[in-house]
């Protein structure tokens, strides 16, 4: 699992929450409203109970009975339309604070920096934006109000038992503090218990969609063993998890559920008694019955009410874990768009060093290239290519030097004008489940057709006219549907539809056969030749589309040149290029 920052009090991190049911602060009172009034209502049952027993029944006055039970009828009536809008008011306030949150988790999400997509699972996120809201939902829907109004129901029901029969009264409130001293003790246990449960199904979340994702490599590799094993581990553990909270919820719930019936039985032994002495009447006990039957629910509630609140603590913390997370990768103060310009691009002793670590990947980069001018880069394996690459739209920010387009820090401009000017194409394309007009035309939406007819004919992405409904093809999660090097062709066609003023290229021929490379290279040639281009280059003939070559090694620009002035003067330059050069038809560098 990733690392998370250090957590504040669990129970601030719910209270945190009250901004977003500010908003909806006015039904949720009303909705709370509504239930204690409905709560009242109920309880005035048992007292026109009492009433009926003590008047019209024991002096067998039927004239009498008839107000008193319609009046009970509208009561009871009454109720059920109470119960009716609370839940509707709590719905439609719960879901609307779900939404909230979950659109400013989503937002945040799309703020915060590569890195920390690096260092979180994708199913620990998805939990979060799931389950632990859907958590939260119940409990400000329903745990938080009913915990007040079972609390109040509590302490009106025990003030009405004290003077309705103060002995018995008392002998209540003094039964009930052992169950609250028991409840607190295995709620600390069950908070302990619901965290563990959460994260687990983090992990469960991320191994499933590792395998959705993956299904072609575990097929293909006969693996399907070895994934589901895996899996299966992971879900014996969550049960193991959840059998230990609902062991603890089980053994909480039968001592509240035990509890009113010790007690009630208690009453009925000792108001018996007190009837047939005559100190009590029987109206009065059916009362005190009926009432203390009325302190059950909120007594038998309580435990999961309190487990629902210990879940939502900790869903809570879990959701505060990303939302307090902030965000390296910013616009500066004063930031302003850089709206003219040739595309000049400057690397000005350019360093990084990835957050978690302690090593330079890149130290010492100094590199200019001139409106217009290609420059490839080219390196062993891990040796920060495409990290470099990676700082020019600021997917990470340099930790040392500056980057510069047109003497304006990238740093200094703001990150949707930045990334207008910089277009990539990633070695690994990805593509959305979207259609592949919407996918091409992702980073410049209002592409005329003509706009994105050039780069589809750039891309040699003209097969997209053979999908069953052309550009309006609905393309798989991923772009599954499309083989590899269609992908990258249309991954290329929408790095270069808006005609960028600098455009990075990260190996973007890679998975394209040697006749569809050659069509791809010689028309990425006319655009190149109006734009600022840094592309990494694996194979030779990829090298030949750049002007100039820059070799790193040592996580640094370890020589500069053209490509025929390395190979006479570079053996590391030659070398690296020979391991393709094998694989390479002859002639090809």
């Amino acid at each position: 699992m990733n690392s998370a920052p250090a957590r504040r009090s669990q129970i601030s991190s719910l209270w945190r929450i009250r901004h977003y049911v500010r908003p909806y602060r006015a039904q949720i009172v009303l909705t709370t409203a509504t239930a204690m009034i409905g709560t009242l209502v109920g309880i005035a049952i048992p007292l026109l109970t009492k009433r009926m027993i003590d008047g019209p029944i024991r002096h067998h006055d039927t004239s009498a009975i008839w107000p008193l039970g319609l009046l009970a009828l509208l009561f009871g009536a009454a109720e059920a339309l109470l119960i009716f809008a609370r839940r509707w008011g709590l719905v439609k306030s719960s879901l609307g604070l779900e939404s909230d949150i979950r659109r400013d988790l989503y937002g945040h999400l799309q703020r915060l920096p590569v890195a920390f997509h690096d260092r979180w699972e994708s199913g620990q996120l998805l939990s979060r934006a799931t389950s632990d809201l859907s958590t939260i939902r119940r409990f400000v829907g329903f745990g938080m109000i009913f915990i007040v109004v079972n609390t109040a129901t509590f302490v009106i029901v025990s003030t009405l038992l004290v003077f309705t029969y103060p002995l018995l009264g008392m002998l209540v409130i003094l039964l009930a503090a052992p169950l609250a001293i028991v409840s607190l003790k295995f709620e600390r246990v069950y908070k302990k218990q619901a965290r563990r449960v959460q994260d687990q199904q983090g992990e469960i979340a991320t191994a499933a969609e590792e395998a959705a994702v993956g299904i072609r490599i575990i097929k293909s590799f006969g693996r399907r063993r070895l994934v589901y094993d895996r899996f299966d581990d992971k879900a014996r553990d969550l049960r193991r998890f959840q059998m230990d909270k609902v062991h603890t919820l089980a053994v909480i719930w039968a001592i509240i559920e035990a509890h009113p019936q010790i007690v009630l039985a208690v009453i009925v032994f000792v108001g018996s008694i007190g009837v047939a002495h005559g100190t009590l009447t029987l109206g009065t006990l059916v009362a005190f019955s009926s009432l203390f039957q009325l302190m059950i629910w909120p007594i038998e509630s309580m435990g999961y009410l309190l487990a629902n609140a210990q879940e939502a603590i900790s869903a809570a913390d879990r959701i505060y874990e990303v939302l307090d997370t902030v965000s390296t990768v910013t616009d500066r103060p004063g930031a302003t768009p850089l709206l003219n310009g040739s595309g000049r691009l400057v690397f000005d002793s350019v360093g990084f060093t990835y957050p978690d670590g302690d090593t330079p990947v890149l130290h010492d980069i100094n590199l200019v290239v001139e409106p217009g001018e290609t420059v490839a880069i080219v390196g062993a394996v891990g040796c920060g290519k495409s990290t470099l690459t990676a700082l020019v739209a600021r997917l990470y920010d340099v930790t040392e030097g500056a980057i510069t387009i047109d003497g304006r820090d990238v740093r200094d401009l703001p990150l949707t004008n930045l990334r207008q000017l910089v277009a990539t194409a990633f070695e690994e394309p990805i593509l959305f489940s979207a259609s592949a007009r919407e996918n091409v035309t992702l980073g410049y939406p209002d592409a005329s057709e003509r706009e994105v007819r050039q780069a589809l004919e750039l891309a040699q992405a003209d097969f997209v006219d053979d999908l069953p409904w052309g550009l309006a093809t609905r393309l798989g999660e991923q772009g599954m549907t499309v083989s590899g090097g269609q992908r990258q062709r249309l991954a290329l066609a929408r790095a270069v539809v808006a005609r960028p003023r600098v455009l990075v290229l990260d190996d973007p021929l890679s998975a394209l056969d040697v006749h569809t490379e050659a069509l791809v290279e010689e028309a990425l040639r006319r655009v190149l030749a109006d734009t600022t281009a840094i592309v990494v280059a694996h194979r030779p003939s990829t090298v030949l589309l750049a002007d100039r070559v820059a070799l790193i090694a040592g996580g640094t620009i370890a020589a500069i040149g053209t490509h025929h002035e390395m190979l006479e003067t570079v053996p590391a330059y030659r070398a690296i290029l020979s391991a393709d050069a094998d694989l390479e038809p002859e002639g090809a560098i």
